[in-house]
């Protein structure tokens, strides 16, 4: 299954708080499964600005220490991939562009799953995921 890595606090939010915008430099022309990897950089300047912005409070709280890292932590649909060119098609106050993966249905597995992330797109292979659902 395809896979994407994405730094804490911004994993967290997309698999359990409506996060429906995955913002990157580059777009992509694949649609399906995407599972979400929690990669073991954490993103202290986007945590200053949920911080700043009152958003999630509940997640702010937590320390990135609590937050899983290095583990595929649930999936996604992603449906589609707009440049920042065309927001208006995509109401969402999560897109920020220049890219922005649009992203539905997610899913936490039950245990993070441990696994190396990688840049870009990659594949996990079915077995290493099989219990997580």
């Amino acid at each position: 299954m395809k896979c994407i890595s994405i730094k804490q606090p911004w994993a967290t939010l997309i698999i359990l708080h409506g996060k429906d915008v995955e913002n990157r430099t580059w777009g992509t022309n694949y649609t399906g499964p995407l599972l979400i990897h929690s990669s073991k950089t954490y993103d202290h300047d986007g945590d200053m600005y949920l911080h700043s912005m009152r958003i999630f409070r509940d997640i702010s709280a937590f320390l990135p220490s609590e937050l899983p890292s290095g583990a595929i932590i649930g999936k996604v649909e992603l449906i589609g991939c707009w440049p920042r060119s065309f927001f208006r098609e995509v109401p969402s106050r999560w897109f920020f562009g220049p890219w922005g993966w649009i992203l539905e249905n997610p899913v936490a597995f039950k245990k993070p799953i441990p696994y190396k992330g990688q840049l870009g797109i990659f594949d996990v292979p079915d077995d290493v995921i099989k219990g997580g659902l």
